[in-house]
């Protein structure tokens, strides 16, 4: 590892709002080819989400890939990123946040749906036979920024420079890795009958915000086992710590299916880790997340995003090599956006720690 590498430019983590979102997760078939392929296609990913985005300049065209713990091993192998673990499972019984396959995240964002499909059409096409897709979500946007439960999503993102500092590994953080950041994702399905039969009052209690102003609930008011309560979270010094999310809803209404897929962007995978335990195991124990009452949790994966220098770097890379190849100083890469993006279930607003009455 070169000292160039220690200032990487991220992918596109922070990148702007869009209206929709495809989320593919996928598996790396157990063989010698299927390996090389996919080592390969990391060089690919920025010249196709350039070439398919200049169709509509305008369009807000962005990919983050990520990759699991296992696959970083079967396919990289060391030195490995500092935090980098299987995804961890928390609770119990019906109310359990679950792990499941996956090897590779596909976080594919655009204003448009034919953007996002074109580009997710030329990723997969590069991948054939070498992977096995075990997820796919299509996200849109949901009026003005609502998640499906009807509350507005993503009130406490941090932007601009914040957004980099919780996002961005740094120098101090893992110098082999600078410039990348982990990744956690879920995907929520919601009872919306039992939902919508709770009065506004008994909702806004749960979320711990109004639902029409998306005010937060004065604290005499909001219950500490409240989603915001518990997704809550202060360093030591008191400072608050935060996430980047980019949550959207999906659902097939003919299906009777209304969702939620969240994902979570941090530059250390323990504060999102710590916003489950608190929902699903409880804070103090006992004391869960009411809407998990109404939303249960079907996948879980945890990721590594490299920084976009690095991505197109690890093509030349093979389990058993000594270091991460030297990553281009010059290469062009494609410019991660100041503002970030937001959503969230409201999982992951932050706003002080958790309280508890």
């Amino acid at each position: 590892m070169t000292p160039a590498s220690l200032t990487q430019e991220p992918q596109s983590v922070s990148s702007a709002v869009t209206r929709n979102a495809f989320f593919i997760v996928v598996t790396v078939n157990e063989d010698a080819a299927s390996r090389a392929a996919v080592r390969g296609w990391c060089a690919d990913v920025a010249n196709l989400v350039r070439a398919v985005g200049k169709r509509v300049p305008g369009g807000n065209l962005s990919c983050v890939v990520g990759f699991s713990s296992d696959a970083w091993d079967k396919l990289f192998g060391e030195p490995r990123p500092a935090q980098l673990h299987p995804f961890r499972e928390f609770g119990t019984g019906a109310r359990v946040a679950v792990a499941t396959p996956g090897d590779i995240l596909l976080h594919i964002r655009a204003d448009e749906t034919d953007l996002c499909f074109e580009l997710a059409t030329q990723l997969m096409t590069r991948l054939e036979g070498a992977v096995t897709t075990v997820d796919e979500v299509h996200g849109f946007r949901n009026f003005d920024m609502r998640a499906m439960i009807g509350f507005v999503d993503g009130t406490e993102n941090p932007t601009g420079n914040e957004a980099a500092h919780f996002t961005v590994i740094g120098e101090q953080d893992d110098p082999d890795f600078t410039g990348g950041s982990y990744v956690l994702v879920q995907k929520y399905l919601h009872d919306m009958k039992g939902w919508n039969a709770l009065s506004v009052e008994a909702q806004e209690r749960i979320i711990g915000r109004t639902k029409l102003q998306d005010i937060e609930l004065d604290e005499g008011v909001k219950p500490s086992w409240s989603h915001s309560s518990l997704t809550t979270l202060e360093d030591e010094a008191g400072n608050e710590i935060k996430i980047l999310r980019d949550n959207m809803p999906f659902g097939r209404p003919g299906s009777g299916e209304f969702g939620t897929y969240f994902i979570g962007y941090a530059r250390s995978p323990a504060p999102i880790e710590q916003m489950l335990e608190n929902m699903f195991v409880g804070s103090p124990p006992g004391n869960y997340d009411r809407l998990l009452d109404f939303s249960r949790a079907v996948t879980g994966g945890l990721f590594f995003v490299p920084s976009q220098p690095l991505l197109e770097a690890l093509a030349e890379l093979e389990p058993g090599a000594s270091s991460v190849p030297e990553q281009p100083s010059e290469q062009a890469t494609e410019p991660a956006a100041a503002a970030c993006a937001d959503g969230s279930l409201t999982i992951g607003s932050l706003k002080g720690a958790p309280r508890h009455e």
